[in-house]
């Protein structure tokens, strides 16, 4: 007698800067749920060897590239943002690849379900291929707070960020799921502890 396939439904993990996603998604980890997180994936798509990397050599030269033949991140950041046209072919280039990506990956998940994490989940439409979503909220001024803390940069930046940020309304409103991270590291875990469990439950993403 043959069985079904085993398929991991996905839940997408968003939030918006100083909000705790890492440490969410850390604790998720810890639970032994298959993760993978957007920026892993767009590193993955432009290592040596890569046929993304050899697109982008050819269109800007090789001084994007360190000497060891990876790709110089600073040096083709300083490209594309001088250039909005060039930064448009660079995310038409690695989006879809860094998409395929992500979803192969989770694929071969062998936890019941798997976590896709990316602050900007909801902004480039990949919460579409998810089953359900989570949303890791803090209020405004505490992200301020954490991100000055954790990066060293100044308020009138991360001010900047979260405007360029989808509006946390906007994001609460595409949740299924919100951990509302206010306090210290163990609130966090039990919260995170407590919807695992739930999700163990679900099929699909659904009760």
């Amino acid at each position: 007698m043959s069985t079904a396939p085993f398929t991991p439904w996905i839940l997408g993990l968003t939030g918006g800067i100083g909000s705790g996603k890492s440490a969410a998604a850390e604790r998720f980890v810890e639970l032994g749920v298959h993760l993978v997180d957007a920026d892993q994936a767009a590193r993955w798509v432009v290592e040596p060897g890569r046929p993304a990397l050899a697109s982008i050599v050819e269109r800007f030269g090789p001084t994007v590239l360190h000497a060891d033949g990876q790709l110089d991140r600073a040096a083709l950041r300083q490209l594309i943002f001088a250039d909005p046209a060039q930064r448009q072919w660079l995310e038409q280039l690695l989006h879809p690849l860094i998409g395929q990506e992500i979803f192969n990956y989770l694929a071969k998940a062998e936890s019941p379900y798997a976590v896709y994490v990316s602050p900007l989940l909801i902004e480039s439409g990949q919460h579409q291929k998810t089953q359900r979503i989570l949303v890791i909220d803090a209020p405004t001024a505490l992200q301020v707070q954490r991100t000055l803390q954790r990066d060293n940069t100044s308020p009138e930046q991360v001010q900047a960020i979260l405007g360029a940020q989808l509006a946390r309304e906007e994001r609460l409103r595409h949740a299924d799921d919100v951990v509302v991270n206010d306090s210290d590291l163990l609130a966090l875990h039990a919260q995170i502890d407590r919807l695992h469990h739930f999700y163990l439950t679900l099929r699909g993403g659904q009760p």
